[in-house]
């Protein structure tokens, strides 16, 4: 070994320094970039017979500064963090709607109501009788409104649950590719790790947990792919996509589905439960719809039928000018049963409202088993009858349900979904168009009469609602409560979320991230070490020149 060699070994340890220590600066601002440095060691020495002479170093790898732990604590909270802003997104619209309380249901509601004791103020009077039915026809506008700006919103939901999923497919395909690049790579690089590579599969898997909370599982080199109750999107060399379409039960709600083998190379599409989509924004729009959108849209539904039944049978208890009986104030749709696209029998069910006060804000799914028929509800997921459908027609929390006139054989296996208020706010309309035919009095014995509107009056404070616990006003003042307390809570949450993403970024930049100031003084350093290297080669030609000249 001499000195030109030393030389040369040093200047290629300082040469790889250098290069890594740009690499590093240039890429300080590179999400998911990290920190890379070279391991270098001694390249041994030579027996000279009463000693050992140094043969220099030698680079042994490049590796990057990288934590595990503090990476997948950063992802975890990143996707839990664009979960809460989803949903907070969201929750937000309904909030502005709803918490106005100058306008909108919540005034109409009082006016309706200030409208009748008008009318049993002056029940002979046309113009307060005109006013009446004007306040009722707001009243009902402001109700179709509101459920009007819920059904936008879902369908919304359904664009975005369906952008999304395309996005997440395209992660897992870019995630794929990385994984063969990198087993590539190694196998070419005699199994030195392809640090960039892995890099930008980490942050791949970073930007998908926004999309959706995943699991990875690291099989050898490659990284496999999990999210829900196990549903497998990437597994070796194999991607299981997933798949946004509408639910089987119902037409009108996007789900999510993923692609199950079923043998012979055949795949079958299998919906995922709403509640088992956490993470990212999948996760926070799941979220939204199963535990806020849905039960408001409900309990709206159960304020508008609880209305139209309690006026209705107040009003039909009455007489109107001309000495007739009330007929129907309001108008209202009957629930409809669905019948899952899946069901290969023909049996049909029908439902109507029975009892207001006994209504609930769940929806129900019958099955039959083959033998026997069972009404679940949902998602409380409480049996609420089970059969072998000899007990049909069955009144069941306020609602009556049946087979309808045109039902056949059921097949084992068959499903239909009831949602019996989560429509009812859009179907809500005024059906007395004529002043003269508010039956206000309690006989038929002429305008002097006002006992019937007294006790239609009544009905803004009656307990129409929830077995009894509830009033109509109380009924709305629940909703819009329900949506402050979800939409503070979410606030709450995201500012801390927030926080523990910032802690676990600046953990895991300590460890991974580049400083640029250590980077600046590394560079000096390896600097000097060419410089010295170079210098070795430099004196090892000058002690060569001299021998030559020894010669001479």
């Amino acid at each position: 070994m001499n000195l030109a060699n030393l030389g040369l070994s040093g200047i290629n340890v300082a040469q790889n320094r250098l290069q890594t220590t740009g690499h590093n600066i240039n890429n300080a601002n590179t999400d998911g970039y990290n920190r890379q440095s070279v391991n270098v060691s001694t390249a041994g020495a030579q027996s000279m017979g009463r000693g050992y002479i140094g043969m220099g170093v030698q680079t042994d790898s490049i590796e990057r500064a990288y934590d595990n732990f503090l990476y997948r604590q950063l992802v975890n909270s990143q996707s839990k963090e664009s979960e809460l802003a989803s949903y907070g997104t969201e929750i937000t619209q309904i909030n502005n709607l709803f918490a106005d309380r100058t306008v909108g249901i919540s005034p109409a509601l009082q006016k309706f109501f200030d409208g009748i004791q008008a009318v049993a103020s002056a029940p002979a009077d046309p113009a307060a009788r005109k006013e009446l039915l004007g306040r009722a026809s707001s009243l009902v506008g402001q109700i179709n409104d509101a459920n009007a700006f819920l059904d936008d919103q879902r369908n919304n939901l359904n664009t975005q649950i369906s952008t999304t999923v395309r996005q997440i497919n395209s992660y897992v395909e870019r995630i794929h590719g990385f994984n063969q690049q990198i087993v590539t790579a190694k196998a070419a690089g005699a199994g030195a790790a392809p640090n960039d590579l892995l890099d930008q599969r980490d942050q791949a898997v970073a930007e998908l947990n926004k999309l959706v909370g995943v699991t990875v599982i690291e099989q050898g080199d490659r990284f496999g792919l999990s999210f829900g109750s196990g549903q497998v999107l990437l597994s070796a060399d194999t991607m299981y996509p997933l798949t946004a379409k509408p639910s089987d039960n119902d037409p009108k709600r996007m789900v999510v589905s993923y692609t199950m083998p079923v043998g012979n190379n055949k795949t079958t599409l299998v919906e995922i439960d709403d509640q088992y989509i956490r993470g990212g924004a999948l996760g926070g729009l799941m979220q939204y719809r199963s535990e806020t959108l849905d039960p408001i849209q409900n309990d709206l539904g159960r304020m508008a039928v609880g209305l139209a039944m309690s006026v209705n049978q107040a009003h039909a208890q009455g007489f109107d000018q001309n000495g007739n009986p009330g007929g129907e104030f309001f108008s209202m749709r009957q629930p409809i049963v669905g019948a899952a696209v899946t069901n290969k029998g023909t049996a049909a069910f029908t439902a109507s409202f029975s009892d207001a006060n006994q209504l609930t804000a769940q929806d129900y799914e019958i099955a039959y088993d083959g033998t026997n028929y069972s009404v679940i509800r949902v998602p409380e997921g409480s049996l609420a009858y089970k059969g072998d459908g000899s007990g049909f027609p069955q009144v069941i929390d306020g609602l009556e349900i049946g087979f309808s006139a045109t039902s056949g054989a059921p097949v084992a296996g068959d499903v239909w979904s009831l949602t019996p208020t989560r429509n009812a706010a859009s179907d809500l309309g005024l059906k007395l168009a004529d002043p003269a035919r508010f039956a206000a009095a309690g006989t038929d014995s002429g305008d002097a009469d006002n006992a019937n509107a007294l006790a239609m009056a009544q009905l803004q404070t009656n307990k129409t609602l929830g077995q009894g616990t509830m009033s109509l006003n109380e009924s709305f003042s629940q909703i819009v409560n329900n949506i402050g307390v979800q939409t503070q809570q979410n606030i709450t949450a995201q500012k801390a979320q927030s926080t523990l993403v910032q802690q676990n970024f600046s953990a895991q930049q300590a460890i991974s991230g580049v400083n640029l100031n250590e980077e600046y003084v590394n560079l000096e350093r390896y600097q000097e070490q060419f410089r010295a290297a170079s210098r070795l080669i430099d004196v090892s030609g000058t002690l060569f020149d001299t021998l030559l000249g020894l010669k001479q």
